[in-house]
C-alpha cells in the first residue's frame, strides 16, 4: 500500500473517504471449498479486516452474516461482495456493547442462515490518550463493553447453536501482547479477550469446538483515521519491520485457516500474529 497521508474522519469510520483505499475485497483470492456449506457470523464485518474475512469465507463456500455498528453503506457493499460469489449474505445493525444486541445478532444470523458453524468476534473500538490521567471511567467502560463484554456475550449466545467441528475466532491485537503507550484501555481489552480465547479453548475442547485468536499488527482500516489524530495517521504502519501497515486482504487468510477443519483441526487455544515481522511472546 502507499504511504497514508494525514487524514481523519468521524467515528466509527467509513471506507470511501480513505486515501489510499484499503485492499479489502479479496479480488485475487481463489477459494478451495474449505468452508463449503458452513454458516459464519462475523461481528464488525462491514469493512476492513471484517470485510476481507467475509468475502474470503464466501469464496470458500460459506454463507455469511455480518454485524455492524452504523456504517450502512459499508455493510451493504460487503453483502454485495459476498453475494457476488454466489453465497448468501445478511447484515445486522447494532452496538455489541449491549447484551441484547449480541443476542439478536446471533439469533438473527441463525434465523437467516439456518444455523451457525463459525463465529468471528471482530468488532472493536479504540481511543488514544496522551496520559493515563486522561482515560476517563466512561472511556474505559465503553472500550471494555465493546471489546470484551461484546465478545463474551456474542460467544455465549452462539454456543447453544454450535456443535462438534465448529470454530470460534477472536480478534486480538499485537497491542494485547506488548501494550501501547496511548491505546492503554484498548491494549488491556485485547489482552483480556486473547486470554478469554485460551480459557474458552480449554473449556470447549471436549465438545469439539475449537477457539483460536488472530492478533494482527498495524492494518489499514477505517478505524485508523476515525480514531487517531491526523499526524498519527500519516505514514501509519511505518514502524513495523516491513515498513508499512498490512492490507486487510493480507490478514483474512489467517481466519480462513482457523475456520477450516481441513487446515487447522488440531489447533485450539492458539494465536496467529500477522504483524509484519514484529516478534512478540504469545
Amino acid at each position: 500500500m502507499g504511504r497514508p497521508p494525514a487524514q481523519s474522519q468521524r467515528h466509527p469510520g467509513w471506507t470511501e473517504p480513505m486515501r489510499p483505499r484499503p485492499m479489502d475485497e479479496m479480488r485475487t483470492y481463489e477459494g478451495r471449498d474449505l468452508l463449503r456449506g458452513k454458516r459464519a457470523l462475523i461481528s464488525g464485518g462491514d469493512s476492513g479486516i471484517g470485510r476481507a474475512v467475509s468475502v474470503a469465507f464466501a469464496k470458500e463456500g460459506a454463507d455469511v452474516a455480518i454485524g455492524y455498528l452504523s456504517e450502512d453503506s459499508d455493510a451493504e457493499y460487503t453483502t454485495e461482495l459476498v453475494e457476488e460469489t454466489g453465497r448468501r449474505a445478511v447484515a445486522i445493525r447494532g452496538d455489541v456493547a449491549e447484551r441484547e444486541v449480541c443476542r439478536e445478532l446471533v439469533r438473527g444470523s441463525v434465523a437467516e442462515l439456518g444455523g451457525l458453524d463459525v463465529v468471528v468476534t471482530h468488532a472493536a473500538t479504540q481511543a488514544p490518550v496522551d496520559d493515563p490521567t486522561e482515560l476517563s471511567s466512561d472511556m474505559l467502560t465503553r472500550t471494555f463493553q465493546v471489546n470484551v463484554y461484546g465478545v463474551f456475550w456474542t460467544i455465549q449466545e452462539a454456543l447453544p447453536y454450535l456443535s462438534e467441528g465448529s470454530s470460534i475466532i477472536v480478534t486480538g491485537s499485537i497491542n494485547g501482547l506488548r501494550g501501547n503507550t496511548r491505546l492503554i484501555d484498548y491494549a488491556a481489552s485485547k489482552a483480556a479477550v486473547m486470554n478469554l480465547s485460551r480459557s474458552l479453548a480449554q473449556t470447549l475442547v471436549g465438545r469439539g469446538i475449537r477457539v483460536n485468536c488472530v492478533a494482527p499488527g498495524p492494518v489499514w482500516t477505517p478505524l485508523i483515521p476515525a480514531t487517531l489524530e491526523e499526524d498519527a495517521v500519516e505514514g501509519f504502519g511505518e514502524h513495523s519491520p516491513m515498513g508499512r501497515a498490512a492490507e486487510p486482504d493480507e490478514i483474512a487468510p489467517s481466519y480462513v485457516f482457523f475456520a477450516s477443519d481441513a487446515l487447522s483441526s488440531y489447533y485450539t487455544g492458539e494465536t496467529l500474529t500477522p504483524t509484519g515481522g514484529e516478534i512478540q511472546p504469545s
